[in-house]
């Protein structure tokens, strides 16, 4: 009979909904709504029986020399003590005259670095202009030869070596006689005019020098931007710790009482000095 019962389709059960004239509350509260709400109210309701017992048994004289020291914070939390032990004056001080002396040997490297760096860099107007031969020549030394003595006195490093537009290597040495062709157009246009004066050999060692001309110009840009880049990243770490030490330098005064300054309530005052 069971099983013939289940088989016979009967009508689903649905929930009684909200009456017409208390649609203006809302939907109906069923009963899994109910159940939620009365273990709400009972869990409160035993929560302020057992804080009113522990209000009506309560001492009035009870007191404890803690509720003195203990404090709370804007929000109302206790704030308890972590244990930290105050230090004296006097190491205090000693610990600023250390941090002071490390400071101050962070900056004389700072500053030597910035130094190496500016000498490094040839700058006009504020701008960077060129990166001096100088990185090139620390690998070893570039020796020049001369025919007489009038030459040697004659002879001028800046002109030979140049202020860091370039630098010789041995396609310079090797190409001495093609120097003037710089610019890439007036290299071709030259080599349309005059294709029976040059050899074929001569065209591709212009070529090739050429070449090492335009990658030697490309590494030497390189070179100037990464420099100047640290350079100023080695200026910004000198600001920071010239702002540190004159922030210590302060504070060591204000604990010496020789400076005066602003407290915590935002009140100026200055050191009162002895009348003589």
């Amino acid at each position: 009979m069971s099983s013939m019962r289940n088989a016979v389709q009967r009508r689903n059960h649905k929930e009684r909904a909200q009456p017409v004239e208390r649609e203006k509350w809302g939907l109906l509260e069923k009963r899994k709504d109910y159940k939620l709400r009365a273990a709400d109210h009972k869990q409160k309701k035993q929560k302020l029986k057992l804080l009113s017992e522990k209000a009506r048994d309560r001492n009035p004289d009870e007191f404890s020399f803690k509720m003195l020291s203990s404090k709370v914070d804007k929000q109302g939390r206790k704030v308890a003590d972590r244990g930290n032990q105050t230090l004296s004056m006097d190491v205090v001080k000693l610990l600023k005259t250390q941090d002071a002396g490390y400071i101050r040997t962070m900056l004389q490297m700072v500053r030597k670095e910035r130094e190496e760096l500016e000498q490094r860099l040839i700058v006009e107007e504020g701008e960077v202009r060129a990166l001096r031969d100088g990185d090139r020549t620390k690998q070893g030394k570039h020796r020049v030869y001369v025919d007489d003595q009038e030459q040697q006195r004659s002879f001028d490093a800046d002109t030979w070596f140049g202020k860091g537009q370039n630098i010789p290597d041995h396609a310079h040495a090797e190409d001495l006689a093609f120097e003037g062709y710089d610019d890439e157009e007036e290299e071709e246009e030259e080599v349309v005019t005059r294709p029976n004066m040059l050899s074929k050999k001569q065209i591709e060692a212009q070529e090739v020098a050429r070449r090492k001309t335009r990658a030697f110009n490309k590494a030497r840009d390189q070179a100037q931007s990464r420099t100047h880049y640290k350079l100023q990243v080695v200026k910004n770490r000198e600001r920071e710790l010239v702002a540190a030490e004159e922030e210590l330098e302060a504070q060591r005064a204000k604990m010496n009482n020789t400076v005066g300054g602003v407290n915590k309530h935002g009140v100026k005052f200055k050191v009162r000095e002895r009348k003589r």
